[in-house]
């Protein structure tokens, strides 16, 4: 790698953000940003319900669980416990299995499967020492997610488009730095924390679609929680593990802005800018699903008469969602020659739409290899218009400004609350919803947060 003069003079950020982390205040924390927390919280539980019996974490579970070295952690939505490491691992792993989990707008992170995966593993090793509060445990996830999330901002959009699987790589350094808040690290062992975590962030979009790319969310729990654990110990690691001329920013970003780590900081929170998916699918794909909802609707649409389908979008939805011929639910969550024909001929986008069962059905594959992209930059990655062309040369066109769940159509708190309980029912894990949500909106009232694991374990092996 070749390093210029300008890489070794960055500005210093690693040292700041450790400061910023170890230093916070909860009464620092404005109200709106305590109640996302919230949201976030329920929506994870949500996801991680409805990915509980997923083959991929059957497969992660047993394997790992022969290597466990206690039973302290609840394995969410199971009935069998194992260590906090590998909980932290396999509760991420659950929360993102579906593609269902939030989305922070504008780096496409996935932030709270890896930070509260490994802050409820926290607390559950905790109960017997110093218990974790609900608003310490709040505390830690909002300041868990601001790191990830700015560390994110400085390295988008080049570091997806290198092939970095972003939520896995900024994942791992804001596990660390939740983790690292609840355990009380200093500013110099928080440091320490970002150094380890530097040395294990990793993830590649090519797993996209496969188990694989589990392992790498699961990861960024397991190895930032570790991190922070090491740094109690004094496990010393590099002053400037971020803006360092090796350091992370400068090894896997693209003229990486150094500024916007520090900017408004304490004072603009990047939680208020994530969003919940209505769908379970790649966030590109959900302007694309409600133009089809509303193209379904259209009582002229013939889809016999179909001869064309053209998706127009910015171009990230083409990168990321050009999928022609998938042959497994996984890898239809990211293929619009999928999401679009089982949406217009189902009028619904929920799992079981993107199920192996749904990618085998001959007519959803052949409306498929109907659909073309025209690429447009000066669409946001929350709009589409979809444009059929029909036998005859009719057409019919359905545009999404702002796709539902995006900032500019949030779903409400009743939304989330629905869909944990739709999730719990897909999930067959025997959780009943209604404790938890009651847990989660009154979490900033409980003396220690291990007890919202109970109400998340299930009966599933």
């Amino acid at each position: 790698m070749n390093v210029t003069p300008a890489q070794l003079q960055q500005i210093a950020v690693t040292e700041p953000l450790a400061r910023f982390v170890s230093e916070s205040r909860w009464a620092d924390i404005p109200d709106g940003v305590r109640h996302e927390a919230k949201r976030s919280l329920l929506n994870y539980f949500a996801v991680a319900l409805g990915g509980c019996t997923d083959p991929t974490i059957a497969k992660a579970a047993a394997v790992l669980h022969r290597f466990r070295a206690n039973e302290a952690a609840t394995v969410i939505g199971r009935n069998e416990r194992t260590d906090v490491l590998n909980a932290a691992a396999l509760n991420a792993m659950s929360a993102n299995v579906y593609d269902f989990d939030d989305t922070h707008s504008p780096t496409i992170i996935h932030p709270t499967a890896p930070v509260a995966s490994a802050l409820l593993a926290l607390a559950q090793s905790q109960t017997q020492l110093t218990p974790i509060s609900g608003t310490q445990w709040l505390h830690a996830f909002v300041l868990g997610v601001e790191i990830e999330c700015r560390i994110g901002n400085a390295i988008s959009p080049g570091h997806y488009n290198r092939g970095w699987h972003i939520t896995s790589t900024c994942g791992v350094f804001g596990a660390a730095a939740a983790a690292g808040h609840a355990l009380g690290l200093t500013s110099q062992q928080m440091a320490w924390a970002f150094g380890s975590a530097s040395a294990q962030a990793c993830g590649l979009v090519e797993t996209l679609g496969t188990m694989a790319k589990s392992m790498s969310v699961g990861n960024a729990a397991r190895n930032g929680l570790l991190s922070a654990i090491l740094a109690e110990a004094d496990f010393d690691g590099p002053a400037a593990a971020l803006e360092g001329a090796r350091g992370f920013l400068n090894v896997t970003g693209e003229n990486p802005d150094f500024a916007s780590l520090s900017e408004g900081l304490g004072q603009h929170w990047e939680l208020m800018k994530n969003t919940y998916k209505p769908y379970p699918c790649g966030v590109v794909l959900n302007p694309v699903i409600d133009a089809c909802l509303a193209l379904h609707a259209d009582a002229t649409l013939a889809l016999p008469q179909i001869t064309r389908i053209e998706v127009v979008g910015h171009p990230l939805l083409r990168q990321r969602t050009d999928r022609p011929g998938v042959h497994t639910g996984r890898e239809a969550q990211v293929s619009a020659q999928h999401a679009v024909p089982i949406v217009l001929t189902t009028g619904r986008a929920g799992l079981e739409e993107f199920s192996d069962a749904a990618v085998a059905q001959p007519s959803v594959q052949a409306l498929g290899r109907k659909v073309c992209f025209t690429d447009d930059a000066s669409l946001s990655i929350d709009a589409a218009r979809v444009i059929i062309t029909q036998t005859g040369g009719r057409t019919l066109t359905a545009a999404i400004d702002f796709a539902r769940g995006s900032l500019h159509k949030r779903l409400t708190d009743s939304e989330i609350e629905e869909k944990l309980r739709a999730l719990c029912r897909y999930g067959r894990s025997g959780c009943e919803p209604e404790p938890l949500i009651d847990a989660v909106w009154g979490l900033d009232g409980v003396a220690d947060v291990s007890l919202l694991m109970n109400l998340a374990q299930g009966g599933v092996r």
